[in-house]
């Protein structure tokens, strides 16, 4: 009786063994229980495992645990990755930004860069215009004035001539005695202008024919007559050399000639010889 109670004690120990074997087995990754056959006995000579139902929920239930655990380490891996491929994904997106903002900052430095030159450009522009435009003034200028020096300030009002009657002079073709000089010359030779000055008659004066009158910055007034056409009009602003009309025949003549006079401030009429060799002419 205490040899069979020993012998079951001994068979609920070598289960438990068993039971204990399968779970580390389970847990170092193993599928089979190798026990010699002193510990087995019988049931390994059979072909079974010699697993009770629970050491075989045992069992089973060590290998959920590992699967678990495989994907618990699995699911921390895909996570750490996930974390690095996003902290990477944030970096490259913080890259590109600053790139992109360094990329603008640069285009928007050239573009005022370049408003500035363009400015700078238009204004150096502008100050040449200016410098040419007071240049060619001032060159224009020059050449009037050097125009106006070497412009005669005084000319005989007419070429080619030869004196017929003197101031005063009398005789029977003037009603009174003669007012002025007669430049007697061929038809058509100019007639011009002995001073500048401003044309305040062309008209037909009567015995004086086409008549001429113009008025010299001193008031003095020059009186041209008895020619064939007219060459200015009222109005008109004469230099000295300008011609005002042409030798002719017309109002009280015997020959073509231009009757020249002198009245100071348009008044009467004075010797013009003495007034022409006055101004450095010697008719």
């Amino acid at each position: 009786m205490a040899k069979h109670r020993s012998s079951r004690r001994n068979a609920t120990r070598r289960t438990q063994l068993i039971g204990l074997t399968a779970a580390l087995a389970a847990a170092a990754g193993t599928t089979t229980v190798g026990l010699s056959s002193s510990v087995t006995g019988p049931a390994n000579a059979s072909g079974s495992t010699g697993l009770n139902p629970s050491q075989a929920d045992a069992l089973t239930a060590a290998r959920i645990d590992r699967r678990d655990l495989g994907s618990r380490d699995a699911s921390r891996i895909d996570l750490s990755l996930a974390s690095t491929r996003k902290a990477a994904a944030e970096t490259a997106a913080k890259q590109r930004a600053a790139r992109l903002a360094a990329n603008a900052t640069l285009t928007q430095r050239r573009a005022l860069a370049l408003a500035a030159a363009k400015a700078t450009a238009a204004k150096k522009a502008e100050a040449n215009a200016k410098a040419l435009a007071a240049a060619k003034k001032e060159a224009l200028a020059k050449a009037a004035a050097i125009k106006a020096a070497a412009a005669p300030k005084i000319v005989l009002p007419t070429t080619g001539y030869h004196l017929t009657a003197r101031f005063n002079q009398a005789g029977g073709r003037w009603a009174h005695n003669h007012t002025g000089l007669d430049f007697a010359a061929p038809m058509g030779t100019p007639v011009r202008s002995v001073m500048a000055g401003e044309v305040i008659q062309a008209d037909f004066e009567g015995a004086y024919g086409r008549q001429v009158k113009v008025r010299h910055a001193d008031g003095t007034v020059t009186s041209y007559s008895h020619m064939s056409e007219f060459d200015v009009s009222v109005g008109d602003s004469v230099e000295a050399g300008t011609m005002v009309g042409r030798i002719g025949m017309t109002g009280n003549t015997t020959g073509p000639h231009v009757h020249f006079e002198v009245l100071p401030g348009g008044g009467s009429p004075i010797d013009p010889e003495p007034w022409l060799r006055e101004h450095g002419l010697n008719p």
